[in-house]
């Protein structure tokens, strides 16, 4: 499974939708998932890649991880993924 399969399946499981009901346009608040549904979904993405995502719970906005859409996850997690790799 690609990263963005598992973070589509991810996703999905929380907003308790079928993974092929994820689009990569939507955002989290389409999908129904809230602020303790989100930190689920990265506490889900840390132990599945192994990776520390730079999110700050209490100021989504200057946590320099892009939660804008499914999309801009995704690139987050393949990017935070690629630098573990580098070190």
């Amino acid at each position: 499974m690609s990263i963005a399969q598992t973070v589509i399946y991810i996703i999905a499981e929380q907003a308790m939708v079928e993974p092929s009901d994820v689009s990569p346009d939507q955002t989290l608040q389409d999908l129904g998932i809230d602020s303790l549904g989100l930190v689920e979904c990265i506490f889900a993405i840390e132990e599945t890649f192994d990776i520390q995502v730079p999110f700050n719970a209490n100021d989504p906005a200057q946590s320099g991880f892009d939660i804008s859409s499914v999309r801009a996850i995704i690139t987050a997690v393949q990017t935070l993924v690629a630098d573990q790799r580098l070190e």
